[in-house]
């Protein structure tokens, strides 16, 4: 048997810490990128944000369908992780719940940016929405129980209709100078506390 066939049935090995930062930035860099100009922004302008050749990128990611997916999860990844360490930060849960949400209209501003290839025919973006919801409904559910066991939100809440209501209300925004979205969360997320 040789060390090919020994080594076929076996999990691919984690990256190496500098190996995921790499990733990461390469990410970070994606996604402002993908901001700022949208997702046929050229490649060069990533490597360039990014700090490497376009090669590195195309190693890693040979379609920019791959690009655009490990975007999103990437985001979605990093808000997921946001919410419990809100939590344990200090601070009231109702606060904590209030800066996820923050960072949740970060994300959907983000996404925005990423609308058009999200809805589009290619089957390889098909499980994003999923993703998107089994990863982060937990984490908005956990901040709301916080909340509503603290006695600082009312207890009627759920965790879809919310992220539904935020994503509504950065939707409204498109162009328009005049609708300011990040306000009006703030005044949603105000608003769930308990009537005195």
């Amino acid at each position: 048997m040789s060390d090919s066939d020994r080594g076929a049935g076996r999990a691919p090995r984690p990256k190496r810490a500098d190996a995921r930062r790499n990733e990461e930035t390469l990410l970070d860099a994606a996604a402002a990128v993908f901001v700022a100009s949208g997702v046929e922004a050229p490649i060069r302008d990533i490597a360039a944000k990014a700090g490497v050749g376009t090669a590195t990128i195309y190693r890693h990611f040979p379609t920019r369908a791959d690009l655009i997916v490990a975007v999103y999860q990437h985001q979605v990844e990093a808000l997921a992780e946001a919410g419990p360490a809100l939590l344990t930060t200090g601070g009231t849960p109702h606060a904590a719940l209030g800066r996820w949400i923050d960072l949740f209209v970060d994300f959907l501003v983000t996404k925005h940016g990423l609308a058009t290839v999200l809805q589009s025919d290619d089957p390889c973006f098909d499980p994003l929405h999923s993703y998107f919801l089994d990863r982060l409904l937990p984490v908005c559910t956990q901040l709301l129980d916080a909340a509503t066991a603290s006695g600082e939100i009312r207890s009627d809440l759920d965790a879809y209709e919310l992220m539904r209501g935020v994503a509504s209300l950065c939707a409204g925004a498109g162009n328009n100078p005049r609708y300011d979205a990040r306000r009006l969360v703030k005044l949603l997320v105000a608003g769930l506390g308990r009537p005195h």
